[in-house]
């Protein structure tokens, strides 16, 4: 995501320190054998109190994908399908 591991991480829902790295789109039992669930466009960095509280409702998955969207872009990263 563009951090040096020594920097602070802030969570992409409240700002906080981020701990956990969320999979917006969950990899499931035994991982992605594709690597498309590793793929910046579904992780997120998230405090655990955020992770807790809304990385596993079904119903806020698509808030989440628009949220962590809109903070990438905000950073500047670009996504692997977009034009660099």
């Amino acid at each position: 995501m563009g951090y040096d591991p020594e920097e602070f991480i802030p969570c992409e829902c409240c700002s906080s320190k981020a701990v956990d790295i969320h999979h917006i789109d969950a990899r499931g039992m035994g991982g992605d054998p594709t690597g498309g669930k590793d793929r910046i466009e579904n992780l997120m960095a998230l405090c655990r109190r955020c992770h807790d509280d809304y990385g596993d409702i079904q119903d806020l998955k698509e808030g989440l994908r628009k949220l962590h969207r809109m903070y990438m872009k905000y950073r500047g990263v670009k996504f692997n399908h977009e034009k660099k």
